[in-house]
């Protein structure tokens, strides 16, 4: 049955107790029932949730095709990122500070932007916030929104298969950074094709990122965070470029890929035994409350990717404080009942000691 109700503090409670047992390949699968239509009209959307109807392809996989460009560029950011490093007792404490604000505003434009908002409609944003985090997600610059939501949404759709972008089944490294410096399996191209994005075309400030993605970044990752130091208090060039720069980029992208590797395979999984995805504090510490992810890819619609609230949790802080000023709305979570019932009934029993 179920069940939705709305309180005032503008959040709503979404879920339902019963279920059923499905198979995926040779995997035994049990799933919420959830009412997909009525969720679907409610958020706009339901590439998010796990297809159980895909089968992988038989036959060998397709050679791997490296991407040379991403390769040197990859390599040479994390040298110029180590090189940083040696830089930071040099550096001015203004400098070092206007590196983390840099690195949180970042993040918050992929965690409560690009993810939270608009890969899985969790929660509603006006105007004002909506730039605000394409502003903020362009100087992180892990793709534009568009083609991040697209990658995501065929990622949960397809978790761990030959058309998850980031399949974690083929290990750590291809998890974390190898799929970036490799051709895209077939599978991920084909099904990312076939999603409905037609709520992100329309939203008009997404696809004006898109149409000017490249001068942004140029502008808000590379620029904009190398001069403030550089002209406002007389920091060098160098160290203005290398730490609040380069530094924060290659910190900033490793904090993400770590919620695509480590939090697949290290950790417990109180909510869902039968996938890969984890628990994992650590991750959400440096991903600003993206750790939580065995409750992620279990209830992909909760704004709060969690069910503890602000516990290593900045994100869910700040969408929070954005709804207390009224910039945000109609946040969705899932009811302590609907949790509870799936600990017991598909948990690896983790959580009677957590």
């Amino acid at each position: 049955l179920f069940k939705e109700f709305s309180s005032t503090s503008g959040t709503t409670a979404v879920g339902t107790v019963t279920s059923r047992v499905t198979r995926n390949g040779n995997a035994v699968m049990e799933k919420d029932l959830l009412n997909h239509e009525d969720l679907a009209g409610d958020r706009g959307m339901v590439d998010d949730i796990f297809d159980e109807t895909y089968r992988e392809k038989e036959g060998p996989k397709p050679p791997l095709r490296y991407v040379w460009r991403n390769i040197i560029l990859m390599s040479l950011l994390h040298l110029g990122a180590l090189f940083a490093l040696t830089l930071i007792p040099a550096a001015k404490i203004q400098t070092l500070a206007w590196a983390v604000l840099c690195f949180v505003v970042s993040a918050l434009g992929i965690t409560a932007g690009s993810h939270r908002l608009w890969s899985h409609r969790s929660y509603k944003a006006t105007l004002p916030l909506r730039i605000f985090l394409t502003i903020a997600n362009s100087m992180a610059f892990q793709n534009d929104i568009y083609e991040w939501v697209r990658d995501h949404r065929v990622h949960h759709k397809f978790s761990e298969t030959d058309a998850d972008p980031h399949n974690a089944m083929r290990g750590f490294f291809f998890s974390h950074i190898g799929w970036l410096l490799v051709r895209k399996h077939p599978d991920v191209i084909e099904k990312g094709q076939k999603l409905d994005l037609s709520d992100i075309k329309a939203d008009k400030v997404v696809m004006f990122q898109r149409r000017y993605y490249k001068p942004s970044v140029v502008l808000l990752c590379f620029t904009l965070p190398a001069v403030v130091p550089w002209y406002y208090w007389d920091e060098s060039i160098v160290i203005s470029f290398f730490i609040p720069v380069i530094l924060r980029y290659a910190v900033g992208l490793n904090a993400t890929w770590l919620v695509n590797s480590a939090a697949h395979m290290f950790g417990n999984r109180p909510y869902d035994q039968n996938i890969n995805p984890r628990e994992n504090p650590l991750v959400s510490l440096g991903a600003l409350g993206e750790g939580f992810h065995n409750y992620h890819h279990t209830f992909p619609y909760d704004y709060s990717t969690s069910e503890f609230g602000w516990r290593f949790n900045l994100t869910t802080a700040f969408i929070d404080l954005m709804c207390l000023l009224g910039l945000a709305s109609d946040r969705k979570k899932v009811s302590k009942e609907v949790i509870l019932a799936r600990k017991m009934r598909t948990g690896d029993g983790s959580h009677k000691s957590g």
